[in-house]
């Protein structure tokens, strides 16, 4: 089963964000891209995935994720307590969505920005696609 998150490389909380799931996720089964990268941007376009949305995506099996589904789909699977936030996929989506759109459209002004993308310790390089 193939699964990726692609994330915004140059945010902050984004950035912490991939690094809280690689900790909960032992068993490796996410791999990451950054939206800003080769790759990022080939699945992007494979996906046809509108350009404004720039923050969290999951793929599943060549199934697309948005926003709060994203989120939550990739919480099911982390290791602890975090799997039971899944529980909120009954709470409807546009409700969900506006409360993710908030956290989305003020991440960098809550959480800052980088003038790059991540660069992964060489333990977690082999969970990047290039």
């Amino acid at each position: 089963m193939t699964r990726v998150i692609l994330f915004d490389g140059v945010c902050n909380f984004c950035n912490s964000s991939v690094q809280f799931i690689i900790k909960r996720d032992p068993q490796g089964i996410y791999q990451f891209t950054s939206l800003q990268s080769d790759v990022g941007q080939k699945l992007l376009k494979d996906h046809e995935v509108p350009v404004e949305l720039d923050s969290f995506i999951y793929i599943e099996d060549e199934k697309i994720y948005f926003k709060s589904t994203a989120a939550l789909k990739v919480c099911r699977n982390l290791k602890g307590l975090w799997k039971l936030l899944y529980i909120f996929i009954i709470v409807p989506r546009p409700l969900r969505d506006a409360v993710y759109g908030v956290i989305a459209r003020n991440r960098y002004k809550w959480f800052g920005k980088r003038d790059a993308c991540m660069i992964p310790s060489p333990e977690q390089r082999k969970r990047f696609l290039d």
